[in-house]
């Protein structure tokens, strides 16, 4: 048997007709960027998350990079993140002459740990926001970073790229800080047909600044009060996503289901995995973990995945080297040891199928080979 990490066609199958429809109204119509299509799923989105607004663009990466732009963010300042995290998260914060400053993570969640933000916070100047991650579709402690940033006068940006869906107790996942971002990746939750993303705010001040910056900083055409960039969404993407989002808490539904039949099946082999945790379960919050990933850790980690592709079964390492230890971050002055936890979890982690249409026998078989792995 085969099993994918990820199988789109799965996904696409059944919504087919939809989707050729929705491109070919886009294609009869020829607005093709912007328009009443990415109007409407804005809105759409706004309304999802619990977000005052939504400004769609052509990536998570060129999402956090607007945010940033719009905020003013550059030389001499610095923002506080993970470096257990997408390459993004840190290499926007760099592109615009600002500093990374890097915190270390909760070995239980992977997210970005409010004990090590507030310690790196006290000693570092000039630091003029923070993003935390909401990994694998977890979300992060939000309470902690929100009163985090209001002890420190600055704004809580959060980086929902994985998350679109996810619930906090505050609310949805990059709906709670000042701003947040998503991705739209075709492997996210909910993919586009290609590259998109969304910037999601509370200001309608802001809204309207980056709505100008994905356009080349025009609020008038061809008079530039910004120098933006062109970060401006596809209407076809917006249309393929408009189709895509009302199935995507049915969707989230399937990998928590899927989630919880491998806990069980691991647990009761007694297999030495550490499984991941659901911070917020307790506050029956529905879709307090979205599973964009499912990741597990051992210590023999390269060894099971190599055991799986052998099996015929897709695995992945999402991140096999913490960002403090990227050659292109050399000049932060981190070393290795910086930040123990998240060097581990680059060690030790790795990613299972867990698809929506991922099958029960294609799911046992997962569960066999990994259980056969530690026999």
């Amino acid at each position: 048997m085969q099993v994918p990490l990820l199988d789109l066609r799965a996904q696409y199958a059944p919504l087919k007709r939809e989707f050729l429809s929705a491109i070919e109204e886009v294609c009869d119509s020829q607005g093709l960027v912007l328009g009443p299509k990415t109007e409407a799923f804005e809105q759409a989105v706004a309304k999802y998350a619990g977000a005052g607004h939504a400004i769609g663009c052509s990536s998570g990466t060129d999402a956090q990079l607007m945010l940033l732009m719009a905020l003013g963010i550059g030389p001499g300042d610095a923002v506080l993140t993970t470096p257990y995290t997408f390459f993004a998260t840190a290499s926007c914060i760099a592109r615009l002459g600002a500093k990374p400053v890097f915190a270390d993570i909760d070995p239980a969640t992977y997210n970005l740990c409010p004990r090590s933000t507030a310690e790196v916070l006290s000693k570092t100047p000039n630091v003029k926001a923070i993003v935390p991650v909401h990994l694998y579709g977890c979300c992060a402690d939000m309470a902690a970073f929100v009163e985090l940033g209001k002890k420190h006068g600055i704004p809580v940006l959060e980086d929902a790229a994985q998350a679109l869906g996810a619930r906090h107790p505050l609310g949805g996942a990059g709906a709670i800080g000042e701003a947040g971002w998503y991705s739209f990746y075709p492997t996210k939750n909910l993919g586009a047909f290609g590259d998109a993303g969304m910037v999601v705010c509370r200001d309608a001040e802001l809204a309207a600044k980056l709505r100008a910056f994905r356009n080349h900083g025009m609020e008038v055409r061809y008079y530039h009060k910004w120098i933006g960039g062109n970060f401006r969404i596809d209407a076809i993407q917006s249309a393929v996503l408009s189709v895509k989002l009302p199935h995507l808490d049915t969707w989230s539904e399937g990998r928590s289901a899927h989630a919880a039949r491998y806990r069980r099946a691991f647990t009761e082999r007694n297999l030495p995995l550490t499984l991941p945790v659901e911070p917020w379960a307790a506050s029956d919050v529905p879709h307090h973990h979205i599973y964009n990933q499912f990741v597990v850790r051992t210590d023999r980690r390269d060894a099971l995945r190599a055991h799986l592709t052998a099996a015929g079964i897709g695995s992945e390492i999402y991140y096999p080297l913490s960002l403090h230890m990227q050659e292109c971050f050399r000049d932060l002055g981190y070393r290795e040891g910086d930040f123990p936890e998240s060097e581990r979890a680059a060690r030790e982690t790795i990613a299972l199928p867990i698809f929506p249409e991922l099958s029960e026998a294609q799911q046992d078989y997962v569960i066999e080979k990994v259980a056969e792995f530690f026999a």
